[in-house]
């Protein structure tokens, strides 16, 4: 499908800005070739990277694979009581054996074995070659075929008791089995399953204020809970799909889309007695004006339900417990911020029965921490984790032993604070213990009993490095293995470089990374781009190894790439995120421009007279302010798919960083309002069929720079949705501008 290029106002001449002393030739044919194939130059390149353990039943040891060079593979086995790591077996004696049996040529470094099973207490291993199966004996290594392992029939789960036939769907069903909750005519109706009657338990549902969902039933039986919800408003988005591939004629296409301070769907619960057909008033103080009443859950005994109230604008998330006879509300949890509370990201509540207690996170002290509650009372028992540093996730609680698995950002001191490490504490906050170590970031994979991990780890500058290590105290049983990038590195790839320096109030580090082209001449001079996305849901700067980042392939074509992660983003503390409340349009600007131009005091190939930026969605919203709020350092923009006007984009997203109800500051930091205010070259990309970002945001901002007769460049994609810019075509033009404008020459020309 052809993509159009519209040309948004007449350009009565071009602007290069090119500079004195630039690398010359850069921008031409043959580094767009180069470009385009660093993906596949650096494909395959690093090897030992992964270990995927299989673990023995006795879960004292495991084996795991090779991949290495040329196709050649390897078997290991850990005997994890004795950190001794060794050859699963003879690899050539089991090729030659092989090759005997099958008539077919095997070699001991390419054994075409991708699983394996051992046997009879290691002994020996079966595993498929060419759709056949074989057994191995490894002390003489004699190979036979053997029968394959079948799928379980109906005759072999009839002897074993082990086949369960499916059971309906009950999911409204009383647990005692007498009755069932649906919904008909907007209201609640019950049916006694014995004797097939039904009636209506509710009659205040209508169409406006109906029943719906499902019910929750208390586990007595004696009562029941549904929501009731009125409707909100029913705002659609529109867009016409320009070339359908199934007709000649355009389609018109729509789809719900709420938006901020659109009238939202406001639900309640409802409590109901069964036996006496009772409907019990549940007064609404505790939860006036709801974003969403959820997590309803009955206490075992059946006085009561809580729910989970998140209040409009996420300011307030509270834990509601409704008295089951009298419908009497008591606020258990009462989470508040001044601010915003971050209830999509950095929402835990677990609750436990046995001892009526809850764990849950709250970032209250100024970093995402973890609390132990009395769940009967709401009283703080006491906090669980705390420090200048941040929970990222709970993994597992362990109940009976009263402990708590989870990640952390910032807990090891002297490292990156955004790198995760995995730890456990005690439900009373003792026994913190760190289970991962290396200065990098972390993933793990516990044997089956968790008594060990492998464990992991990567920096962008640093590969992959394997190591076993033990559960209870995190202690080094051995290296597994250390990544081999020998191969990458002959490529000519540059290893990304970690930068840090302070942001705008001259004391917090701002953490950032640095890419350069493979013909990196640290004499030249090098305009700069920054690759942004300043989105307050997460952090972005890669901190994993990967041998390909779309950025350095940007790089390729004369440039010094780099991305930040500035203030008003996430995994950090609450007043670092903060930046961001009713305030997008800040964008962590003052903190990237600080760290460029710290780095480019260090390494003065970084010409900061030339800045290019460019960001997709909430990035492309960015990239755009960049133009309009720091037009004296940032010269060029490309725009994709941007939410520039935060009452245009999605309403969970824009209320919960920008607040509720819509006030002044929306129209205040619209890149809409802002567009009279650009300056530099400016190209906008957008799908006409994006179903997350409106595409009418970027026609409005369009429609802005019309009226004030600013030159900028439009592309529209047809048949795209969002991410247009990350298409080949969209990538291309995006590459096009920068070298246009940055390095001032005409892309592709040769030589």
């Amino acid at each position: 499908m052809k993509a159009i290029h519209f040309r948004a106002i007449c350009l009565s001449s071009v602007v290069l800005l090119g500079a004195p002393g630039s690398l010359e030739a850069q921008g031409k044919r043959s580094d767009y070739e180069r470009a385009n194939g660093l993906r596949k130059l650096t494909e395959n390149k690093v090897f030992r990277t992964t270990v995927r353990p299989h673990w023995f039943a006795d879960n004292t040891c495991f084996w795991y694979r090779n991949d290495l060079p040329a196709g050649a593979r390897e078997f290991i086995v850990v005997d994890a009581l004795k950190g001794v790591r060794r050859p699963a077996f003879d690899h050539a004696r089991l090729a030659r054996s092989l090759s005997e049996k099958t008539g077919k040529e095997y070699a001991g470094t390419h054994l075409p074995i991708d699983e394996m099973e051992f046997l009879e207490a290691e002994n020996a291993i079966r595993f498929e070659v060419e759709g056949k199966t074989w057994k191995c004996d490894l002390e003489g290594y004699s190979v036979v075929e053997v029968e394959s392992r079948e799928a379980p029939t109906k005759e072999d789960d009839a002897k074993t008791g082990t086949r369960k036939e499916p059971r309906p769907s009950r999911r409204n069903e009383s647990p005692d089995g007498k009755w069932v909750g649906f919904f008909k005519d907007h209201n609640l109706y019950l049916r006694n399953l014995d004797e097939n009657e039904e009636f209506a338990l509710s009659s205040d549902g209508s169409v406006e204020d109906s029943y719906s969902g499902r019910v929750f039933w208390s586990p007595d039986s004696k009562k029941v809970v549904a929501l009731r919800t009125k409707k909100g408003d029913e705002r659609k988005v529109c867009f016409v799909e320009s070339s359908p591939r199934d007709q000649v004629q355009p389609r018109l296409h729509s789809f719900p889309y709420p938006k901020p301070g659109d009238r939202i769907p406001v639900s309640s619960p409802q409590l109901f007695d069964v036996s006496a057909r009772k409907h019990i008033p549940i007064g609404n103080e505790l939860f006036p004006n709801p974003w969403s009443v959820e997590n309803i859950r009955w206490d075992r005994d059946s006085r009561r339900f809580t729910f989970l109230y998140n209040e409009r604008g996420h300011r307030v998330l509270r834990v509601i417990a409704v008295n089951a006879e009298t419908g009497e509300t008591q606020t258990i949890i009462d989470e508040q911020s001044e601010t915003f509370i971050d209830y999509a990201h950095k929402y835990f509540e677990h609750h436990l029965e046995d001892s009526r207690e809850t764990i849950w996170m709250s970032e209250r002290d100024g970093w995402n921490h973890l609390y132990l509650y009395d769940a009967e009372t709401g009283r703080v028992k006491n906090q669980v984790t705390k420090g200048e540093w941040v929970v990222r996730g709970v993994d597992y609680v362990d109940e009976e032993k009263r402990q708590i698995w989870f990640r952390a950002g910032g807990i090891c001191p002297g490292q990156d604070p955004y790198y995760i490490h995995y730890c456990r504490v005690n439900f009373d906050g003792s026994g913190l213990t760190v289970l991962t170590e290396g200065d990098g970031t972390h993933s793990v994979e516990f044997s089956p009993d968790r008594q060990f991990l492998v464990d992991t780890w990567s920096r962008v500058d640093v590969p992959p490095v394997s190591e076993l290590r033990r559960a209870e105290d995190g202690k080094l049983v051995c290296e597994l293995e250390r990544a081999d990038w020998t191969e990458l590195l002959k490529t000519g790839w540059q290893v990304p470089e970690r930068f840090v320096a302070k942001g705008r109030d001259g004391e917090t580090d701002i953490y950032g990374v640095i890419y350069r082209p493979t013909n990196f001449d640290p004499n030249g001079k090098y305009p700069v781009i920054e690759e942004i996305y300043a989105g307050p849901q997460g952090s972005f700067v890669p901190k994993r190894f990967k041998p390909y980042h779309a950025a350095q392939a940007t790089a390729e074509l004369g440039f010094i790439v780099v991305q930040i992660d500035g203030m008003g983003t996430s995994n950090r503390s609450k007043k670092f995120q903060d930046v961001c409340w009713k305030n997008l349009g800040d964008s962590g600007f003052p903190d990237r421009i600080a760290w460029i131009k710290a780095a480019a005091a260090k390494y003065p190939c970084m010409d900061i007279r030339r800045v290019g930026i460019y960001g997709g969605s909430a990035g492309g919203q960015s990239a755009m302010r960049a133009l309009l709020a720091h037009g004296d350092f940032y010269r060029v923009a490309v725009s994709d798919c941007g939410c520039h006007d935060n009452r245009m984009d999605k309403i969970w997203w824009n209320e919960l960083w920008m607040g509720w109800p819509v006030g002044p500051h929306y129209e205040e930091q619209s890149n809409v309002t802002q567009a009279h205010k650009l300056e530099g070259k400016l190209l906008l990309i957008v799908g006409e069929m994006d179903k997350n970002v409106d595409p009418a945001s970027t026609m409005q901002v369009v429609n802005a720079l019309i009226k004030a007769d600013k030159d900028f460049d439009l592309l529209v994609i047809p048949g795209t949705g969002h991410g247009a810019g990350g298409t080949p075509y969209g990538r291309r033009r995006c590459r096009d501008f920068f070298v246009r404008h940055l390095l001032g020459v005409e892309p592709r020309l040769d030589p």
